[in-house]
């Protein structure tokens, strides 16, 4: 299947209204045909020298899409390459490693997982070697070992037997507890772990040379935000980072590039209507139901996959809240 074919069918998967939550499990949608990217290299856009990026759809996992629905990216040093995230199974692993080998054949020494979530994990497997080393926020090994049977299971589930044929899950080798650096040869990384805010293991890339910065999913931009920590850590990460000189910034889900530090607006909106109004409702006494009914509903219309996600987002506010 050609490439042009594999995102029309993940285009398709979109205009059926595919969810994912936090942890990406939804409901399997029955489909003709399975996408197989092993034959093929992910598209990739280079938003600065030296940094290419794939731009995920914006769905579940499906047959079709076989789990291609987070962007990924690399960076090309002097002397070696770094990945930044993954894809969501080995064969979207795989079409990433083959697109890195189309730019260079330098060796892939860091592999960097922004969060444990699958979508973002998944392909690690295509890049196990000898010579790479895979990275993260210290926390993420714990968090993804202890979900590990629960996400293969459910995304197993969603993608298909033959999608999902090779995923593993591969944890990180080096923990990230404090801001570190990493050289790829005349090019450096800054490694920056957040507090819990989209998950408790969000961490934050910087490559120095372009000023370009790297956010995995504690920005979203279209695709609606997905709440699997705590909504004021969130807001607070938000305002913290967007004092942060950069050039751009690559999201975890949306554009391969975008303005910054004007990218954030969006998502601190919404993020902060649902607090305001869910302690309004907290405060006359309404409940988790009415909550998820009711609060931050003119969001709707800003973002995809909406139903999707933002009720839990609510129940997950409202839990947070009710306890200040």
């Amino acid at each position: 299947m050609s490439r042009k074919s594999f995102l029309k069918g993940a285009t398709a998967a979109l205009a059926l209204g595919a969810s994912v939550g936090p942890v990406l499990i939804g409901t399997r949608r029955s489909c003709a045909a399975t996408h197989k990217p092993e034959a093929n290299a992910l598209n990739v856009k280079e938003i600065a020298p030296g940094i290419f990026v794939h731009q995920g759809v914006h769905a579940i996992y499906t047959p079709q899409n076989a789990g291609d629905i987070s962007n990924a990216s690399f960076i090309i040093g002097q002397d070696a390459v770094a990945v930044i995230d993954t894809g969501g199974t080995y064969l979207v692993g795989m079409a990433l490693k083959r697109a890195i080998r189309k730019q260079t054949d330098r060796p892939i020494r860091y592999v960097i997982n922004t969060h444990m979530h699958p979508d973002h994990v998944f392909g690690n497997a295509a890049f196990k070697s000898e010579e790479t080393i895979f990275v993260a926020h210290h926390k993420m090994a714990r968090g993804l070992a202890a979900r590990a049977k629960r996400y293969l299971a459910i995304n197993r589930q969603n993608v298909g037997e033959e999608a999902f044929k090779g995923t593993q899950i591969v944890l990180p080798q080096k923990g990230i507890k404090s801001r570190e650096t990493l050289n790829l040869g005349d090019r450096e990384l800054v490694l920056d772990p957040q507090k819990t805010a989209h998950t408790d293991n969000d961490l934050v890339i910087t490559d120095t040379r372009t000023k370009t910065l790297f956010l995995g999913d504690l920005l979203f931009s279209k695709h609606c935000p997905a709440l699997d920590g705590s909504i004021l850590g969130w807001l607070q990460v938000i305002d913290k980072l967007s004092k942060v000189p950069g050039a751009r910034v690559v999201p975890g889900h949306g554009p391969a590039a975008m303005d910054w530090p004007d990218a954030l607006k969006p998502e601190r909106h919404y993020l902060q209507t649902i607090t305001d109004e869910v302690r309004t409702l907290i405060a006359k006494g309404e409940t988790l139901g009415d909550a998820m009914k009711i609060a931050a509903q003119a969001e709707k219309k800003n973002w995809v996959l909406f139903e999707e996600f933002h009720k839990r987002n609510v129940a997950a506010a409202f839990a947070e809240l009710e306890w200040e």
